[in-house]
């Protein structure tokens, strides 16, 4: 009876994760039109950082409890699924298009931040309060550079009006998300130990996918209805959320001791970034392809398969 109550709430959460990702979808592209600016703006910001929650959760209760290596593979490995799956999977289920700024000035400084991390650990395996706040300072820094620079370069679907309900609409959509990937962890997690998965595989599958549930919703319905600067401005700022504000703020809050282990995932991911960036920066037609994307995400495969053999 319980296996079929967290079936039932699975399949509710597809449900209700994809009316979030709607509400979020509708309401940013209108408020990127009233402000004057990039839906691809909108996307690293606002929606990078309200689909960045569950992440944020996650790390930031496990540096209190002393689990810095939950912490910072829960973000690595987010990341990491971010760039293989979902942008991939998004690309394989239709084009994206584009910009040069997000080769030029997002994923450089996402490929920035991760080699500072990986600097930050490698030195003596801890990120201390210090290193924690040069992250985080950089994260505001980037905030005020994004919006001081409101490069508007809009060939998206244009949005419809916006009115003071869609502010609330994005609150909404951003709640239900959360809620819906706070139910679908807790299910899911349930249901692999009654078929008796390890704790391991669970962590680096649904565990990760689950925290990561909100940036695909809100990714392929944006990609599916035209909006690719939301769509991949959502991938690019919540993997740079997370690493200089969840990582940056767990840091400034506790010493977090991490595990040699973690630097190949660090490694791996700092791969990714390159590959990623080079995807867009050399393409003359800014056109993330569905053949790009199988690239993604059998990266995203072969990081899983290593990881189940190592451990």
């Amino acid at each position: 009876m319980d296996s079929l109550l967290h079936v039932a709430i699975v399949l509710m959460t597809f449900f209700t994760l994809a009316l979030g990702a709607d509400w979020i979808v509708d309401a940013a592209a209108r408020i990127a039109k009233r402000m004057g600016i990039s839906e691809l703006v909108i996307g690293l910001t606002i929606v990078a950082f309200g689909t960045s929650a569950p992440e944020f959760g996650v790390t930031i209760m496990a540096a209190f409890r002393g689990a810095a290596d939950i912490s910072v593979g829960n973000i690595i490995g987010s990341n990491i699924f971010n760039l293989g799956f979902i942008l991939g999977g998004t690309a394989m289920v239709t084009q994206l298009h584009t910009s040069a700024k997000v080769g030029k000035r997002d994923i450089l400084i996402l490929l920035l931040g991760t080699i500072l991390l990986s600097v930050f650990i490698l030195d003596d395996y801890i990120l201390n309060r210090f290193e924690g706040s040069v992250l985080f300072i950089a994260l505001i820094g980037y905030i005020i550079y994004l919006y001081v620079h409101k490069d508007p370069f809009e060939t998206e679907i244009p949005a419809g009006d916006f009115r003071w309900l869609h502010g609330l609409k994005l609150i909404a959509g951003l709640a239900v998300l959360l809620i819906s990937t706070h139910f679908l962890i807790d299910s899911a997690t349930a249901l692999a130990r009654s078929f008796g998965i390890s704790e391991w595989v669970i962590g680096v599958t649904i565990i990760a996918a689950g925290t990561s549930a909100p940036e695909f919703a809100t990714a392929i319905l944006a990609a599916v209805r035209g909006h690719h600067g939301i769509s991949i401005g959502s991938l690019i700022g919540s993997d740079i959320f997370n690493i200089f504000g969840v990582l940056g703020l767990a840091g400034m809050l506790q010493n977090l001791h991490v595990s040699p282990d973690s630097m190949f995932s660090i490694l791996f991911l700092i791969g990714m970034v390159v590959v990623v960036g080079g995807l867009i920066k050399f393409n003359k037609e800014q056109i993330l392809s569905w053949q790009k994307g199988m690239v993604l995400v059998g990266l995203g495969l072969l990081r899983w398969l290593i990881s189940f053999n190592v451990h």
